[in-house]
């Protein structure tokens, strides 16, 4: 009986971004006859907004770049909708082929500042799927309020950010919802707190006392235009890491009205910023 052949070995693929917001793709197969192509698919989850199922699919050219090397580019001027986009590889004759990473290098997308002209912010960052595979977790925030720096106090969180494709008037303001289901609703039913922002331009801060927050997850928003306007969520994109939710901070311990709590920042698996506030025993 003929043993069955050996499995493929995995395509590995560099990755490279610039300071633009692109990518660009090296693999490592010889050229062939036909067009290979560098297959990017969105997942089902993510394309629910896709209207006919258009959009889960892009298509990149793979050319010859070195010897045994094919090249393909994904530039910041190819729309790719929000989510995560696993990547194929697509050789003459045969099925398409999951990547695995190679050598990754982002230190572009940790030094990129937008300009904001466009009126939208588009991040895109290669990683590691749990099985090895390689995946883009893709952005697009129009407009977009980047939280840049995290300065945690005993009594509350002071959020310094960036906001791109909007502008800030002297009324804007920060507002924290009470996540549906997170039990922050409080037993006053208040499930939306508002916080004053200073602003500068294009950058903004604000301080939210932990003091009186109900136990729970509450997500952090802004009001460009204060409470008359638009609210886009606060996120941290800008720069080379693709899950920032297994990431921790400290917490404070913050007594209550309704007794102790314990409290600080989180991100969530879309990168946006969120709080968690949870009971202490009444002794702690």
């Amino acid at each position: 009986m003929t043993p069955p052949p050996p499995p493929a070995a995995p395509l590995r693929a560099d990755c490279i971004g610039d300071s633009a917001g692109g990518l660009t793709f090296d693999v490592a197969a010889r050229g062939n006859a036909g067009a290979p192509l560098l297959v990017l698919r969105r997942r089902a989850a993510d394309a629910l907004d896709a209207p006919d199922g258009a959009g889960e699919t892009v298509s990149l050219p793979l050319a010859p770049a070195a010897a045994g090397r094919l090249r393909a580019a994904l530039p910041s001027s190819v729309s790719l909708p929000e989510g995560r986009w696993d990547a194929y590889a697509l050789l003459s004759g045969g099925e398409p082929r999951r990547l695995v990473p190679g050598v990754t290098d982002l230190r572009s997308l940790a030094e990129r500042t937008p300009s904001g002209l466009l009126g939208h912010v588009a991040v895109r960052i290669p990683y590691a799927t749990r099985q090895g595979n390689l995946t883009v977790r893709s952005w697009l925030r129009a407009p977009h309020a980047e939280a840049v720096e995290l300065r945690l106090a005993s009594g509350g969180l002071t959020v310094r950010g960036r906001v791109y494709g909007t502008q800030l008037v002297p009324g804007a303001d920060a507002e924290l919802r009470a996540r549906p289901g997170g039990g922050a609703g409080g037993e006053d039913g208040g499930g939306i707190r508002r916080v004053h922002v200073t602003s500068e331009r294009t950058e903004f801060a604000f301080t939210v006392p932990y003091e009186g927050l109900a136990p729970g997850v509450w997500d952090l928003w802004l009001r460009p235009a204060g409470a008359a306007g638009p609210v886009v969520r606060l996120a941290r994109l800008l720069d080379d890491v693709a899950d920032k939710n297994p990431v921790t901070f400290p917490r404070a311990r913050v007594r209550t009205p309704r007794g102790p709590v314990e409290a600080g920042p989180c991100y969530t698996r879309d990168n946006d910023l969120s709080l968690t506030v949870s009971p202490l025993d009444a002794d702690a």
